[in-house]
């Protein structure tokens, strides 16, 4: 710890990070730590600050990252908006695969309501993670059509911002409190329009 905040000193007093970027209390600053950091800037400490300034320059992009391999966007608990910015999709494959797979096969009681088996949706979440398309007709997802709907439900239940969105919490609290069925209809359609792109599409 002490090594570290000597370099962080160091760097704070030769320039490398904007003094106006960072406050320093001084009394909870060690006198230790404050006595040993050097004053004058040698040549040999100019070599260390420009490698330092190269190193942080010459870091590859995010999109360089991914095309390598090495950044995965992650899939669920990720805001929908920034999601699909991410991806490149109008709506998250998660999703799409899902909801293909229960049109086709899920045509059974509860399907949203019974839970499916928990190995089975951890292990289709990794793989949507991964930016892998799992393939839902294999017998182990055929026979725990469930899961799949268990899994739909998950990544909804994850999202940082509701589909719903916390923004429009009370005007569909206002609207199915509506007096009939039909006031109720318009002023929840009308609320829905209102959804960010992203969750409308969703």
């Amino acid at each position: 710890l002490h090594s570290i905040l000597c370099l962080f000193l160091f760097l704070l007093q030769v320039g490398f990070f904007p003094s106006e970027c960072v406050e320093l209390i001084n009394d909870k600053v060690p006198q230790s730590v404050t006595n040993s950091v050097p004053k004058p800037v040698s040549k040999k400490h100019g070599k260390l600050i420009t490698f330092l300034r190269t190193f942080m320059k010459s870091r590859p992009t995010k999109q360089k990252l991914k095309q390598r391999g090495i950044l995965k966007e992650r899939v669920f608990g990720c805001d929908l908006g920034e999601h699909l910015l991410n991806s490149g999709h109008d709506v998250p494959q998660v999703l799409k695969s899902c909801t293909e797979f229960i049109e086709k096969h899920g045509i059974v009681d509860g399907i949203y309501r019974l839970s499916g088996i928990a190995s089975n949706i951890q292990k289709l979440r990794h793989e949507f993670d991964s930016e892998q398309i799992p393939d839902l007709t294999k017998d182990i997802y055929i026979q725990d059509i469930h899961c799949v709907g268990s899994l739909c439900k998950l990544y909804f239940r994850e999202l940082p911002n509701p589909l719903l969105t916390y923004q429009l919490y009370e005007k569909f609290s206002d609207a199915v409190s509506a007096a009939t069925d039909e006031e109720r209809l318009v002023k929840i359609h009308d609320v829905i329009q209102q959804l960010p792109p992203p969750h409308y599409r969703s």
